[in-house]
């Protein structure tokens, strides 16, 4: 880095290799490339694209996203070893900016492991940041459990890699267990020891185990780091990652103490937020911080009136700064195609016309059971809409329950399977028990219900539900979705949602190279 991007922060986003490793959060192929050209689009400086030996699923993502990206650097995950890296920079190489990250895990704990010494630890480095440097210029490199390493130790690997050629390096919290002034003096204390560590980026990797992955992260900023990991909607596994939105917000909002700056187009957040959320199945909750549902309302009378007066009394930002309108407009059974294009265009979708065409249809049988369609309604409408694969196997044909005080409670479905149709009445413990129970029947399998979730869209006796279940197979998690008036309908769907995500996990998991022994992927 230049002495004129000195006070540039690069923004590393990891949302399609680390977010997808929450449980559930499993995107499709398409999915993938459409988050990749949304971050692409909105000046995401690095994109993880994902874990190249991991899947031949997973080689093609990065490799697809590599060749399509415009700006941003594409960077794939390998471990120490050669067969890594050589895979990941056959999926990146096709990029205009390609990058190798690969790294191992340094701390007493994660020695164990590969059952490697110090000194045998710190020649595998040598080797595996060398054969990298030799295919590719940029190469990242990450002592994983960096927080919980030896500091001495890490002073030593950190400058053996940077002597190997990496280019970056990432110092990650793997298991959140730092705080900001600890975070912060990690970074000064390499930056101070490590010969070379002027001529290289340090980056910083925080989960939030404590609530502190944010605040580690610009903590580090503040001592040195000039590349931020993180993902949208703070999306990984336990806890999650540091937010993208929450750091570069943060780092806007408070120049004045945090004078640094990133390429980031603030006014994309919402639209990816919202993206994000609908192809994970993970929903943003309502107090998130930047993108949650209440983070620009006000219900208290002294707010109202401090809002009504002068907006910056209670908001220290706009709505419109991450791509809201800042109101809410809702449409009705009266509104036409170009009314709802522009709402959708407002929200920050863009649709295609046979899309449109698509969404307008249950748009209409939407408001012809509601009196009103909000924007919370519509984004339900896309996500059921994006979340119909062409290639989905199982389809809900008809339902009908029967339930109340008297039993038995019994479900009467039926399902298309493969074009086929298949009838089944099944009782059980209320109607959606017995729903499931009648799907399970048509369509047998081993996943077990892990959650099973019912939130209301919107307010009112007619309000959309959103029904969220997840499903375990054999290690495989999977989440689905779907949105409906009738919570018994929307249930159905998204059980249904959830087992063909399941069976395209399956159709992906053949394994490539020594995909069997691919464990410890967080690299942070």
């Amino acid at each position: 880095m230049t002495q004129t991007d000195k006070d540039r922060v690069l923004i590393f986003d990891t949302t399609l290799r680390d977010g997808e490793q929450s449980p559930g959060a499993t995107m499709s192929h398409n999915e993938k490339m459409e988050i990749a050209t949304l971050l692409d689009e909105m000046g995401v400086d690095i994109i993880e694209a994902g874990f190249p030996i991991a899947s031949i699923g997973d080689f093609e993502a990065v490799s697809e996203i590599a060749k399509l990206a415009k700006t941003a650097t594409i960077c794939g995950l390998a471990r120490a070893n050669i067969g890594d890296i050589d895979r990941c920079w056959e999926a990146v190489k096709h990029a205009k900016s390609p990058r190798i990250h690969t790294f191992i895990g340094t701390s007493p704990l994660h020695r164990a492991i590969p059952n490697l010494d110090m000194d045998q630890m710190a020649e595998r480095i040598h080797d595996t940041v060398t054969h990298a440097r030799n295919l590719c210029d940029n190469v990242q490199w990450s002592p994983m459990d960096a927080t919980r390493t030896e500091h001495d130790y890490l002073c030593r690997v950190v400058e053996i890699a940077i002597k190997a050629g990496a280019t970056t390096i990432n110092i990650p919290d793997t298991v959140g267990y730092t705080i900001p002034r600890e975070s912060a003096e990690l970074i000064e204390m390499l930056r101070n020891r490590v010969p070379g560590a002027d001529d290289i980026i340090f980056a910083t990797h925080c989960h939030n185990d404590l609530g502190m992955a944010t605040a580690n992260a610009l903590a580090a900023v503040e001592a040195g780091a000039r590349q931020i990991e993180c993902t949208i909607n703070g999306l990984g596994e336990r806890a999650g990652n540091t937010a993208l939105e929450e750091v570069v917000m943060a780092l806007k909002i408070r120049h004045d103490r945090m004078p640094f700056g990133t390429k980031i187009d603030t006014t994309k957040i919402m639209n990816i937020s919202r993206r994000v959320a609908q192809v994970a199945g993970f929903p943003v909750q309502y107090n998130k911080a930047i993108v949650g549902k209440n983070a620009f309302a006000h219900e208290s009378g002294i707010h109202q009136d401090g809002m009504l007066k002068n907006a910056e009394t209670f908001e220290i930002m706009r709505p419109q700064d991450v791509g809201l309108s800042g109101t809410s407009l809702p449409l009705g059974k009266h509104s036409g195609r170009a009314a709802l294009r522009a709402k959708l265009d407002e929200l920050g979708f863009a649709l295609a016309d046979n899309q449109l065409k698509d969404v307008f249809v249950r748009f209409k049988e939407l408001a012809d059971r509601k009196k009103e369609v909000f924007d919370e309604d519509l984004m339900a409408l896309l996500r059921d809409s994006g979340a119909a694969e062409q290639n989905e196997r199982i389809k809900v044909k008809h339902l009908r329950v029967v339930c109340g005080t008297q039993s038995p409670q019994t479900a009467d479905i039926t399902l298309e399977v493969d074009g086929v149709d298949h009838p089944m009445t099944c009782e059980g413990d209320g109607p959606v028990d017995a729903t499931f129970k009648a799907i399970k029947a048509i369509f047998p399998t081993t996943a077990r219900l892990q959650l099973y979730q019912v939130h209301a869209v919107t307010e009112g006796t007619d309000a959309q539900a959103t029904v969220s279940v997840r499903l375990e197979e054999d290690g495989k998690i999977v989440t689905g979705q779907s949105s409906d008036t009738d919570t018994v309908v929307a249930s159905a769907k998204a059980y249904v949602n959830a087992m063909n995500r399941l069976l395209v996990r399956r159709e992906k998991s053949a394994p490539d190279a020594d995909v069997k022994t691919v464990k410890y992927t967080d690299a942070g």
